[in-house]
């Protein structure tokens, strides 16, 4: 017996939801290339690029994610001022003499490369199980949306970020003042 349903394919390569999904899997591309160069770099100024292509990798993903307001502060905040900050203090710093890595146990690499297995392929797994819906538009992502729901809905969170904030510039000053006395 034939069946009379049509078969229902993915969207055609070319078509907008087709380019769309290739755009997307380039930025997760981006990402992912950017973080292994900026773990993996033997020079700083080489991880601190990675870092840049991973921070512009991860803007992208927001853009898809229906948040161009999250993105364009990820430009930034992260790219235009974090990336900047570290490039400028990496070139600062008095080069220190380069010293050589103890070795580590000759089961780590194994042992963490099984790990990371593990928990990509649980995760790919989970990936392929779970039945994806497709959300609705919740809203178009801008400033004043934004500014409404970080004052009303989440208006603990925003200070407890603050509070996170203060914490961590009180820490980076005692460390500094600690490295000054010694």
């Amino acid at each position: 017996m034939i069946s009379s349903t049509p078969l229902t394919a993915g969207p055609a390569l070319f078509s907008v939801d087709g380019l769309v999904g290739i755009i997307f899997l380039v930025m997760i591309a981006v990402t992912v290339i950017g973080g292994y160069i900026a773990c993996n770099s033997q020079r700083l100024v080489r991880a601190v690029a990675g870092l840049i292509v991973c921070f512009v990798g991860v803007a992208g993903l927001y853009y898809f994610l229906n948040s161009p307001f999250v993105a364009m502060m990820q430009v930034l905040i992260y790219v235009g001022a974090v990336a900047v900050t570290i490039s400028f203090a990496i070139m600062l710093a008095a080069p220190a003499d380069q010293e050589k890595m103890s070795q580590s146990s000759i089961l780590a690499g194994p042992l963490g490369f099984c790990t990371a297995a593990l928990l990509a392929g649980g995760f790919s797994v989970l990936a392929i199980k779970t039945q994806w819906p497709v959300m609705d538009k919740i809203n178009d992502g801008s400033v004043k949306k934004i500014g409404i729901q970080l004052l009303t809905n989440y208006s603990m969170v925003f200070e407890l970020i603050s509070i996170v904030l203060l914490i961590a510039i009180l820490g980076a000053l005692v460390i500094a003042r600690v490295r000054r006395e010694n």
